[in-house]
């Protein structure tokens, strides 16, 4: 039988998938939009998509008691739903602004994934009251090191020269590392689809105030050339693909997968993004693979693996000494 922990890591595992593929999208859609135009009107696609799912599972609950989802304390939610939305917003713009003003995607998986090594340094210092300890197992501090090495072998192909558009990106990788201890702490205790679909909401909101005063602008002029973008199909694919699928679907995975699951390991998980985007970019996209992009996903791949050995003595073997 699949352990919780396997279950859970499955799931981060398929939102890193849709993750990987979606920086392609960020880039063609930001491109055309407007960065904050893109990152507001897939927050609310994902926040619009999860609406029918809350009121399949509250209709499924009425008729079935025993699957009437968790509904958590109203304030832990309203709580949780705004702290994920607040830290979403800043690094998801913070990612998609680096990328506009010349960060490549490569760089840019690579930067954003360093929130592998940002999660267990800010829970030794964060009293968190989890299911998680605050202190990790030796495999699992390993397991970091070994995917930042990955990382840098499948993102970055010659010498890593920062840029000021990359620290905006290094930026970003801070506050998803705190994304993902804000999770950890709320999804025990809430309805996590409708957190989902809180965050979303909030992220929204508040990228609508500088879309509004840098991108529509206030003339009817720059509002009719403003619009004008939103007509084309190829501005409505990636907003669909990042709204629908990166939002709705591989951030509610997130909030699931992570449930009762050590935010360390989770982070690892979640970083396959970047391999999948490197494959993704080989089928789709007929790029050819290196040796050292080849070097890099197995030693991410490893490393999520190891993380997931337990190295513990059983309670059996600790009362025999």
């Amino acid at each position: 039988m699949i352990s919780r922990q396997i279950c859970n890591s499955l799931l981060l595992a398929l939102a890193a998938f849709i993750w990987g593929i979606a920086f392609v999208a960020q880039r063609k859609g930001g491109d055309i939009v407007g960065p904050y135009t893109f990152n507001c009107l897939r927050s609310f696609i994902g926040a619009l998509v999860l609406l029918p799912v809350i009121r399949f599972r509250d209709a499924k609950g009425a008729n079935h008691p025993e699957h009437r989802p968790v509904s958590g304390n109203r304030r832990d939610l309203l709580l949780g739903g705004i702290s994920c939305g607040v830290m979403l917003c800043l690094a998801t713009n913070a990612q998609q602004l680096g990328m506009y003003y010349g960060t490549t995607a490569g760089k840019a998986g690579f930067l954003t994934a360093c929130y592998i090594l940002l999660v267990p340094i800010l829970g030794l210092f964060l009293y968190r009251k989890s299911t998680s300890s605050r202190t990790c197992p030796w495999n699992v501090w390993l397991a970091v090191g070994i995917a930042l090495i990955g990382l840098y072998f499948l993102c970055i192909s010659g010498r890593l020269a920062i840029q000021p558009s990359d620290l905006v990106v290094l930026t970003c990788a801070l506050v998803f590392a705190v994304h993902i201890l804000t999770v950890e702490h709320f999804s025990p205790r809430v309805d996590r689809v409708r957190m989902s679909c809180l965050q979303f909401a909030v992220c929204g909101l508040l990228t609508a105030i500088p879309m509004i005063f840098l991108e529509t602008g206030f003339s009817l002029g720059s509002l009719r050339s403003w619009a004008s973008t939103l007509t084309s199909l190829d501005a409505w694919i990636p907003l669909l693909y990042a709204g629908v699928l990166s939002c709705g679907v591989a951030y509610t995975l997130q909030i699931i997968g992570q449930n009762g699951l050590n935010s360390t390991i989770a982070s690892l998980v979640m970083s396959l993004e970047s391999v999948f985007s490197a494959l993704a970019g080989w089928a789709i996209l007929k790029e050819r693979l290196t040796g050292r992009e080849i070097t890099g996903c197995v030693l991410i791949f490893f490393a999520i693996l190891l993380a997931q050995i337990s190295f513990k003595k059983s309670p059996q073997n600790s009362s025999a000494l």
